[in-house]
């Protein structure tokens, strides 16, 4: 078992950052990723949409003989992780809300933190109720502020490659802007598209503002996981890594070779079916 592979999904190309991190982590671990790049993006859909699109997605990995699934998308976290537990009660799932949630309260100082994410994801309330019940858990009453501030054009700069461009530099200002006059000192980037602009966020946001982005988080988690569960492999042994896409395959080629710094090796088109075919 323990040299089945990890999965990881999400809508596009923002899981990258997750897979990138879990590499980072864990060198010896097999890894699937699937982008669901032909329904891009899954935050501004309705609930019971990206809880269908999840399903899908799992099913698609668990027919790869996974032994974990990490759900590289805070929407779908946020949405249809219980769903994806309860219908498979005998696979690890491990989404973004809880990592995320976690490292933020370890992060700040003055118990102000803000989060930026899709709006289905703000919509949900999930990283509020997960952040407050992290403090509760460790036995701290005291109040915690929190700040939810949807930011939908993030994603298709990110799936457009407009990373460091000015008009991504200008997005960011215009949802960034009265952030800090709120007095958070953390900003949990609650989607994994949202690293990929990390430069210009830090930038909108100032050296006073921590932020915590929770594909690291997600990967500690995931090695904690596994290695608790005597399911980790060999780090020494040399991971593979398959990509597999719903659409567009060009595009996220060429996205995941800058990202990544390689042009993915194993990159297939994927039908619901289990079919695949040469991207």
């Amino acid at each position: 078992m323990n040299d089945l592979p990890i999965g990881i999904f999400d809508s596009g190309v923002g899981g990258l950052t997750v897979l990138r991190a879990i590499r980072r982590c864990l060198p010896g671990e097999h890894l699937i990723y699937l982008g669901d790049t032909a329904r891009v993006p899954y935050g501004n859909k309705s609930p019971a949409t990206v809880t269908r699109y999840s399903m899908e997605d799992a099913e698609f990995l668990t027919k790869k003989g996974v032994k974990m699934i990490v759900v590289a998308c805070n929407t779908a976290s946020a949405l249809a992780a219980p769903e994806l537990r309860a219908q498979f009660p005998g696979l690890l799932i491990l989404g973004m809300i809880g990592p995320g949630s976690r490292a933020a309260a370890v992060a700040t100082k003055n118990r102000h933190i803000g989060i930026i994410a899709t709006a289905a994801t703000v919509g949900s309330g999930a990283y509020e109720s997960r952040i407050r019940e992290t403090f509760a858990v460790a036995g701290d009453a005291a109040p915690v502020f929190v700040v939810s501030r949807a930011c939908p054009l993030f994603v298709p700069l990110v799936e457009e490659g407009e990373t460091e461009s000015e008009i991504a530099r200008m997005v960011a200002a215009k949802y960034l802007a009265g952030l800090q006059d709120e007095g958070i000192d953390t900003l949990v980037l609650g989607c994994t598209h949202y690293p990929l602009l990390k430069g210009v966020i830090a930038g909108a946001m100032g050296p006073r503002v921590t932020l915590v982005d929770s594909a690291e988080a997600a990967a500690a988690e995931t090695e904690q996981l596994l290695a608790e569960r005597g399911l980790l492999r060999d780090a020494d042994s040399g991971g593979t890594e398959q990509f597999y896409v719903t659409d567009a395959a060009a595009t996220f080629n060429r996205i995941a070779e800058a990202f990544l710094g390689r042009a993915p090796q194993h990159l297939e088109l994927a039908a619901w079916d289990g079919r695949t075919e040469q991207a």
